[in-house]
């Protein structure tokens, strides 16, 4: 079967990845796609963006399903689009994809279905939203309403600084569009996890646990990143801890999406806070895979990933299970100079191609490509041409294994200004050992 991938970043680069290994896959098409995309085997970048032309190319390519990757189609109804068409696509319809698209639409949601989240305030008058300021204090949390690539959070730890950031998204508009609304939000303090399944309307296949890291610098320390790592599997989600997220934050956006006549079908995420006494708020839904989780959920899937996106397009999830390789799997992700705020393009990135020649199936390691295009002399270098540039992801039989792995092998990568954390995996490395997770 011939397979699509919507979409040209390291999520997408390591879903194409994937679902190739599949012996049910002979060619999987991914729009754009990156410079790691087009040098897979079986794996072919397509120039289309435009929703009206990916349709017209399904058709005419006889894509058997579509995967959809980032958020920003989803929000503009490519699934709306693709059904209409008859074709077979995994992705929420425009109408549910607000709960990612509009975080105001999605604390609503949430008020009107008992999920547990921070307490928060929606403005759009800077003067209102200062007042609201003064009156609350710090730390707080200011979030741009609308779709902002992983970057319209801002944690203000003092009121200096959540003043400027207001002033920032809403009379600056460092934000844009997305930033025209902001949510002052309640500052929650624990740990942070990502807890993503795969839903088909009505039931749920729950993917490995992992978590990442948002900020720039080790030690979280910098500004919100899109993400600089991560790993699977979480040791903080317990088996008990995973029964009470289905319970308390999954299942009621089933339920609740179809009490309000939509359905849920497609990768849901879900972003939380966990306290030291065991409570569960919800920080954000995505509904779509997290990036750069993605990369070692991936790398760690023994299923078939075909299979599983073609029971959850028919519905029929309830009978099938994954399969999770027993190793953990973590990803270290190298960014451009600049980043987040000017992410520089054009520097060449070194060691790659010496990389991909030993990077075979059944090899303890991926280097998943997202902001990389081909350029450089007689145009066949790689080179940047974003922020998040590379997502470097190894296996071994424990984290420690597996991030000393990560990062011996981004040690033989270089590209000028690149931006790393040294610490991905230290929230588990240096605490004791939990239960067992998924």
């Amino acid at each position: 079967m011939r397979v699509l991938v919507i979409g040209g970043g390291g999520r997408e680069h390591a879903l194409a990845w994937k679902l190739k290994q599949s012996p049910r896959v002979n060619k999987v098409f991914v729009a754009p796609g990156n410079a790691g995309t087009v040098l897979e085997d079986g794996v072919q970048n397509i120039p289309i963006t435009t929703i009206p032309d990916l349709v017209e190319f399904a058709k005419n390519e006889s894509i058997k399903f579509t995967v959809v990757g980032p958020e920003a189609p989803l929000a503009a109804g490519i699934v709306d689009a693709f059904r209409f068409a008859g074709l077979k696509i995994f992705g929420p319809t425009k109408q549910v994809a607000q709960l990612e698209a509009s975080k105001d639409y999605s604390k609503a949601f949430m008020g009107r279905h008992s999920i547990p989240t921070a307490a928060y305030a929606t403005f759009s008058d800077p003067v209102e939203a200062h007042k609201y300021l003064d009156k609350k204090g710090a730390p707080i949390v200011i979030k741009a309403d609308g779709l902002a690539a992983g970057k319209g959070v801002e944690v203000a730890m003092t009121l200096s600084s959540a003043h400027d950031e207001v002033d920032a998204m809403l009379i600056s508009n460092s934000m844009g569009e997305a930033g025209a609304k902001i949510l002052i939000e309640e500052f929650l303090e624990g740990e942070e996890v990502s807890f993503i399944v795969m839903a088909d309307g009505d039931q749920i296949l729950p993917l490995a646990t992992s978590q990442d890291y948002k900020r720039l610098r080790d030690g979280d320390q910098g500004p919100n990143t899109g993400g600089m790592g991560a790993y699977s599997p979480a040791p903080i989600v317990t088996s008990e801890l995973s029964a009470r997220i289905i319970s308390e934050v999954i299942d009621p956006v089933m339920r609740g999406m179809a009490e309000e006549g939509q359905h849920y079908t497609g990768f849901l995420y879900a972003g939380l806070m966990i306290g030291k006494g065991g409570s569960i708020n919800v920080l954000e839904y995505n509904c779509r895979m997290g990036d750069p989780e993605t990369q070692p959920i991936m790398l760690r899937l023994k299923s078939d990933l075909s299979i599983l996106v073609e029971h959850a397009i028919d519905g029929t999830l309830d009978i099938v299970e994954a399969e999770w390789d027993h190793r953990a799997a973590l990803g270290v992700v190298m960014a451009a100079h600049g980043y987040p705020e000017l992410p520089r393009k054009g520097d060449i990135i070194y060691g790659l191609s010496e990389l991909m020649s030993t990077d075979k199936p059944g090899k303890d390691f991926h280097v998943f490509q997202a902001s990389t295009k081909m350029g450089g002399k007689d145009n066949k270098e790689i080179i940047t041409a974003g922020g998040r540039v590379l997502c470097v992801t190894a296996l071994g039989d424990n984290l420690e294994i597996a991030q000393h792995r990560a990062y011996e092998i981004s040690d033989k990568i270089h590209f000028d200004g690149c931006q790393m954390r040294s610490d991905i995996g230290h929230l588990v490395i240096s605490s004791k050992p939990r239960e067992k997770s998924l």
